[in-house]
């Protein structure tokens, strides 16, 4: 019988980072067989919580999703409030990504990887018209979904309304955009938008925005995949920062 798709973490990287991470507690660990992969975990987890499984079995747990050998059964992320997040987080150089329906849960794991690895502090979704926490997205996320804050809205525009009122500047990834990423300065208490894959950020939050920036492309092509739009703006975020420092 299936495991609760809130409750699977999928794949070595997440499941490693689901350990050491300590953000939710774990019931079990579902490893298909002996191997060096098994003693990395071994050391990590008491024997009693260690489940040796056929490929069969784990085929069966996961549902359907790609595990790898390996699927930790875990409580759920914690999802914040945006309210609640706001009150913890007060640092003068903190990042956010905001995400304007992202509906693909492979964008939306690749994004929250960039995002922990270029050490923002949250990725903020919708609660409608976007994909969910899922185990195909933690597994896209490859454990980072275990190292930043996800914060679900119900209403993107009044969300960023309420970022700048805590001094967040609020800036959207826009192709046709006049003033470029590598001209602005995004030091400081920044949320990035990320619009959807084919629409791009819709004009309610676009208006919203104080900005709107373009990543120039001298190329053929005119457009980049989001997640990929996404990584470049949060790698500039971190660029601009290790100047200044």
């Amino acid at each position: 019988m299936p495991l609760n798709p809130l409750e699977i973490v999928p794949g070595r990287l997440p499941a490693l980072a689901c350990l050491h991470a300590k953000k939710r507690t774990v019931k079990k660990l579902y490893l298909y067989g002996k191997s060096q992969t098994a003693e990395e975990f071994e050391r990590l987890l008491p024997q009693e919580k260690i489940v040796y499984a056929d490929r069969h079995q784990l085929d069966q747990l996961a549902g359907g999703v790609l595990h790898q050998g390996v699927l930790l059964h875990a409580a759920p992320l914690p999802v914040l409030d945006l309210d609640d997040w706001l009150v913890r987080h007060d640092r003068p150089d903190c990042i956010l990504l905001a995400l304007d329906c992202i509906e693909d849960p492979q964008n939306f794991g690749a994004m929250v990887r960039s995002a922990a690895a270029c050490g923002a502090s949250g990725v903020l979704f919708q609660k409608d018209r976007a994909a969910p926490v899922s185990p195909a997205a933690v597994k896209a996320a490859a454990g980072g979904m275990e190292y930043v804050d996800l914060i679900q809205v119900t209403n993107l525009a009044r969300s960023l309304g309420a970022l700048q009122e805590a001094g967040f500047w609020t800036a959207a990834l826009d192709g046709r955009a006049d003033t470029t990423l590598w001209s602005s300065d995004l030091t400081g208490r920044i949320t990035l938008v990320i619009g959807n894959e084919g629409a791009g950020v819709r004009r309610l939050v676009r208006e919203k925005c104080d900005y709107r920036l373009a990543i120039p492309l001298p190329g053929e092509v005119a457009s980049l995949n989001a997640s990929v739009a996404a990584g470049i703006a949060l790698a500039e975020c971190m660029r601009q920062r290790a100047v200044k420092d």
